[in-house]
């Protein structure tokens, strides 16, 4: 475009001169001088364009540029046949090509200052100012330095005025071909190529850039707002069973549903997945507070998609303008942490970011960074507590326990880091060192006959998802030369009731190798009782919550429904957070005699477990 509008000024400027001209002229040295055109000013501007404005690359796209407006205008000139000879003055005409080419590298260097701004900039007039000055130095200078020698007509040819009509013409014409282009390219950036960058082609929302762009131009500016980070609970188990085409019609959906929750001021975006964001300018906690409820209510009624009726919950972060951050990024920041405190607290919440949650936060990521070393650096360590039987008055097996020595933090408890190590995956390694190390150490205790007894390991749904848990057991079994017998995987209701399937199909497995399976906090999970028979498990284990409330009615029934659900299906049970005698009475009232808990015994390492065997004289 800036070719062609160098080559229409050319042109008229030598219509304007009052030359006479012979109708004859060079179409080949036209086009020539517009393809010189093109291809200086296209290599010229990409010099300019790069990241990072230097010197040379200014003045190298300076000199391009103006070597161009001075080549195009002499293969230009001798397109057209005057009836006149010209004598160029070199000096004139080198003064001219000078003055184009320190004008064309004075605009560019100018360039550097607006070409990532989209609106008006004085700095862009200027540019343009130094630009017409180049373009024009090269066309008046030449003509005014050239002498030109009339003499006669060259031969037959049109008159002056029809020369003068047909050059005016085709000037014109490339004119409003020019502007017919511009008006083009500015429609198809402002309605098609514009809307492509910044909207999300599956929902129709303005998309991380359009949200760039929003809080760069319209949103804050001073004022006070509300930023809400919102994010789909169980999304993913509605694209995995259902498929990705009935996901994107949900995401569809929801969309159309938060439109329709916001205050008419607000505006959503599509993040990405199943993520959204609100920007709702003068906005007030309370009123943040009523928008978030609205938008969970709305979200958590059903959606009907192809003869599916689907439910969704959402959790919202929310971060407040200018007391968060004046910022965009500084508020997502802050919404998105909000948004993790909602998800940590059961789902299906909104959270407004406070101090304490940002403290919690970097917490965690200092620690998950910890955590990736820890492993390396031998900071975890295998602590045991006793399950007791309380008839026998022996211990009957032991549950091993993972504990982090942080080298500055100290022991962290683990459920403040398990959560972390499930979510990285780095639970899969850490199980893999336990099992190794628990069987060998268990091993070691028969060897030197301080006990022969059953050790449990909790697993984590994350070890039937890498589906070769068989193999790994079979390792650590065969490491250690420890008989099968002797180990046990603890695992919950949610990970048994998880593609039931093939947990069952990997735990059957397990359970011909010889290696016991128990599960733990039994009716606190998914309801697993019409399953519970066709899942392979030797023993129940009750939730420390219903021993904690065991003199409420309803809990004892529960225990004792427990109770003998285990023994009408063959299995052992065990009674989890026993730390009273009058739990103990009324444990062994309703059948139950193996317990576990503070009373029997605090979870120890290695080296106070024994001494605890020798005291208490319960190895077996």
């Amino acid at each position: 475009m800036l070719e062609i509008g160098i080559w229409a000024m050319h042109y008229a400027g030598i219509l304007a001169s009052g030359l006479q001209f012979d109708g004859r002229s060079n179409t080949g040295m036209a086009i020539l001088s517009m393809v010189i055109g093109t291809a200086f000013c296209y290599f010229g501007l990409s010099i300019s364009l790069g990241k990072r404005m230097t010197f040379l690359r200014w003045t190298g796209s300076g000199i391009l540029l103006g070597a161009g407006i001075s080549a195009m205008y002499y293969a230009g000139r001798s397109w057209i046949k005057l009836d006149a000879q010209t004598d160029y003055n070199l000096p004139g005409q080198s003064i001219s090509v000078m003055i184009a080419i320190i004008a064309s590298s004075m605009s560019i260097m100018l360039i550097g200052r607006f070409k990532d701004s989209p609106g008006f900039n004085r700095w862009k007039l200027y540019s343009a100012l130094l630009l017409g000055t180049a373009i024009t130095s090269v066309h008046y200078m030449s003509t005014g330095a050239g002498g030109v020698a009339h003499g006669s007509w060259l031969g037959p040819g049109p008159s002056l005025v029809q020369s003068d009509v047909i050059l005016l013409t085709g000037v014109s014409l490339v004119t409003l071909f020019m502007f017919g282009i511009t008006g083009g390219a500015v429609f198809l950036d402002r309605h098609l190529l514009e809307r492509m960058a910044y909207h999300d082609p599956l929902t129709g929302l303005p998309n991380r850039h359009g949200l760039e762009r929003y809080f760069k131009d319209r949103f804050l500016r001073g004022r006070p707002g509300a930023v809400f980070f919102i994010d789909l609970d169980r999304f993913k188990s509605i694209n995995d069973t259902l498929g990705h085409d009935i996901g994107d019609m949900l995401l569809q959906e929801v969309a159309s549903r938060l439109l329709q929750s916001v205050s008419s001021r607000g505006k959503v975006f599509r993040l990405g997945g199943d993520e959204f964001l609100i920007a709702e300018p003068g906005f007030s906690p309370d009123e943040a507070a009523e928008e978030a409820k609205r938008i969970l209510q709305e979200i958590k009624k059903s959606f009907r998609i192809q003869d599916n009726d689907l439910y969704v919950t959402a959790s919202v972060g929310i971060s407040m303008a200018p007391a968060h951050g004046t910022d965009r990024s500084s508020l997502m920041k802050a919404a998105d942490t909000a948004l993790y405190s909602s998800k940590d607290s059961g789902k299906n919440k909104f959270s407004i970011f406070d101090s304490e949650m940002n403290r919690h936060q970097l917490r965690r990521m200092s620690l998950e960074k910890d955590l990736r070393k820890a492993l390396a650096q031998s900071e975890f360590m295998v602590v045991y507590q006793p399950k007791w039987d309380s008839l026998m008055n022996v211990t009957v097996g032991l549950e091993a326990l993972l504990r982090w020595r942080h080298p500055e933090h100290g022991i962290i408890s683990p459920a403040e880091f398990i959560p972390i190590a499930e979510e990285t995956g780095l639970i899969v390694p850490i199980t893999y060192w336990m099992l190794h190390e628990v069987c060998s150490q268990n091993l070691l205790w028969h060897k030197e006959g301080v006990a022969s007894v059953a050790v449990s390991i909790n697993m984590s749904a994350r070890m039937f998802e890498t589906e070769d848990l068989y193999e790994v057991v079979v390792d650590a079994l065969s490491r250690s030369g420890l008989d099968p017998q002797y180990l046990e995987l603890e695992i919950t209701e949610s990970i048994a009731m998880n593609n039931m399937e093939e947990t069952v199909a990997q735990l059957s497995k397990l359970r011909r190798l010889g290696v016991r399976v128990s599960l733990d906090d039994f009716g606190t999970g998914f309801s697993s009782l019409g399953n519970l028979d066709e899942i392979p498990v030797n023993t129940l284990k009750i939730d420390q919550v219903f021993i904690k409330k065991s003199k409420m009615h309803s809990k004892k029934a529960i225990i004792s429904n427990i109770i003998a659900i285990a023994s009408n299906l063959d299995m052992e049970v065990v009674a989890e957070g026993v730390e009273t005698p009058e739990q103990i009475e009324l444990l062994q009232s309703l059948g139950c005699r193996v317990m576990q808990g503070y009373y029997y015994g605090r979870p120890m390492p290695v080296h106070e477990l024994g001494q605890w065997f020798t005291e208490n004289s319960a190895a077996v």
